[in-house]
C-alpha cells in the first residue's frame, strides 16, 4: 500500500472516531472457506483460505481493509480474462475500500472505491469505482476498474453483478466487459447458526459456474463452503 493511500485511510478513520456527536461503529470479522473464488475466478488453487477484515462506519459512510490468503498453484491463468497473476505464487490479498451508502424506502444505493493489492507478486494492482443499487430482494453492482498489468499495458474493465435473495437463498449473474471478458453464475444459501439465542457464526454454501471465456481455458464448476464470525470492536 503506498504512503498516500495509507495516510488517507488513517486520516479518514481519525475523523470518524473524533466526532462524538455522531455514532461510530468499528467491527472486525474473520473466517475460513474451502477455497477462495472471486468473481468466478479461483484465487487459492482449490485450497482452503483464511480471511478477515476491520471496518469503520458512521452515518452511511464506511471504510475498511479486508484480507485473504491466495495461492496460484502451478496453473497459469490467462490475464485477458480478468484473473491476472503469475504462476506458482502465494501470498496475501489486501483490499482497501471506502464509500457511502443509504436507503430510501425499499430502495438502496451506494458509491465507493476499492483498491486491490497483493504480496509476493501474486497479481498486480486493481483500482475500482463501485456503484450499487437495490430494490427489496434485487441488487445490481457495477464496478469500473483499471488493472496495472505488471509491465504490460494498463487494462480497463467493467464488471456487473445482478443478484436476487430470498430467505437466505440467493442467485447471481456476474459479467466482465471491455479488456476483460467472461461470465459466472452463483447459487447459494447463507444463514447464522444460533444456539440457545446465541449467534455462533455465519455460514454459507454456494455453487459457482464460470465459463471458459472467463477462465481462459475450459469452463468449471466449484462448490464453496464458508464460515465466518463478526465482532463489535467499538461503538458510541
Amino acid at each position: 500500500m503506498n504512503k498516500l493511500t495509507l495516510t488517507k485511510l488513517l486520516t479518514a478513520t481519525a475523523i470518524l472516531l473524533s466526532a462524538p456527536a455522531m455514532a461510530v461503529d468499528v467491527t472486525a470479522s474473520g473466517g475460513l472457506n474451502t477455497q477462495y473464488i472471486f468473481r468466478g475466478i479461483p484465487q487459492s488453487d482449490e485450497k482452503a483460505a483464511g480471511f478477515g477484515s476491520i471496518d469503520v462506519s458512521q452515518s452511511g459512510f464506511y471504510g475498511g481493509v479486508w484480507g485473504s490468503t491466495v495461492d496460484s498453484g502451478s496453473v497459469e491463468v490467462d490475464t485477458t480474462s480478468g484473473s491476472g497473476g503469475s504462476t506458482g505464487t502465494d501470498g496475501i490479498e489486501y483490499d482497501v475500500y471506502g464509500g457511502y451508502g443509504g436507503e430510501v424506502g425499499d430502495f438502496s444505493y451506494g458509491i465507493g472505491f476499492t483498491l486491490y493489492r497483493y504480496t509476493d507478486s501474486f497479481d498486480d494492482d486493481y483500482n475500482e469505482l463501485n456503484l450499487s443499487g437495490g430494490w427489496r430482494f434485487l441488487s445490481l453492482n457495477v464496478d469500473i476498474g483499471e488493472y496495472e498489468n505488471f509491465s504490460g499495458p494498463t487494462q480497463d474493465y467493467q464488471h456487473s453483478l445482478l443478484k436476487a435473495e430470498y430467505n437466505g437463498f440467493y442467485g447471481s449473474w456476474g459479467s466482465f466487459y471491455d479488456d476483460f471478458d467472461g461470465d459466472y453464475f452463483t447459487l447459494g444459501y447463507g444463514n447464522t447458526l444460533n444456539v440457545a439465542d446465541t449467534d455462533l457464526f455465519d455460514y454459507s454454501f454456494s455453487v459457482i459456474y464460470s465459463n471458459d471465456t472467463l477462465l481462459g481455458s475450459s469452463s468449471d464448476t466449484n462448490i464453496v463452503v464458508e464460515i465466518s464470525k463478526s465482532f463489535d470492536v467499538f461503538s458510541n
